[in-house]
């Protein structure tokens, strides 16, 4: 497992076949969606959602095709309006999804955040993730590297990281073993394929 990419060691799960692209794969790759009431197409980030679902993989490509060929009124079998601006939409609540989970973390005590706390936690084999804001200094992040069969998550900006730690930017932190750890992961990861930037490209090394 290297820089650029999350690990791909997860349990097996249930199985979803995307709308837009064909392909069978675990759900926690993949967005749910719902028909709400008014008919309107609704993101089901957390899968929780009551009615009939349809998956798009957690792609901005893949997402923006089921917009554009009309997929979910055939996925959903009935008529359904997308609401302008669906898959920026997407992309906020799973950042939002993502800074929740890592605050939650840090209140359990299974994350920290500064150069010396991570470095600390890393050479002492406590960290399971390295997290490092895309928009930081790539001379200060490479001083640190990611956790052997850790993971790395390198998408998330200092202004969102720092929502995460109560602070107005953070550009190094780590996550223990156990925990929310896994689910944030995960949930990085579907992050991923939605963003634009060299951190994030989809890039995922096992």
């Amino acid at each position: 497992m290297g820089r650029g990419g999350v690990s791909k060691d997860h349990d097996d799960g249930p199985n979803r076949k995307c709308i837009a692209t064909g392909e069978v794969q675990p759900k926690y790759g993949l967005i749910r969606f719902v028909a709400g009431p008014d008919g309107q197409v609704v993101p089901d980030i957390l899968g929780k959602l009551p009615g009939r679902g349809v998956y798009v993989a957690s792609q901005r490509a893949a997402l923006q095709r089921a917009v554009d060929k009309k997929l979910f009124a055939r996925g959903l079998k009935q008529p359904v309006q997308v609401p302008d601006g669906l898959v920026d939409e997407i992309e906020k609540q799973l950042v939002a999804r993502v800074v929740t989970l890592i605050s939650l973390a840090r209140k359990s005590g299974k994350a920290v955040t500064g150069y010396e706390k991570v470095k600390s936690w890393l050479m002492m084999e406590e960290a399971q993730v390295l997290i490092q804001a895309v928009d930081g200094s790539g001379r200060g992040k490479s001083k640190l590297s990611t956790p052997h069969f850790g993971s790395y998550i390198g998408w998330l900006t200092a202004d969102e990281l720092g929502m995460a730690f109560g602070r107005q930017t953070v550009i190094h932190a780590a996550l223990g073993t156990g925990g929310l750890t896994k689910r944030v992961v995960e949930e990085a990861q579907r992050l991923q394929g939605m963003r634009e930037t060299d951190g994030g490209k989809g890039r995922t090394e096992g």
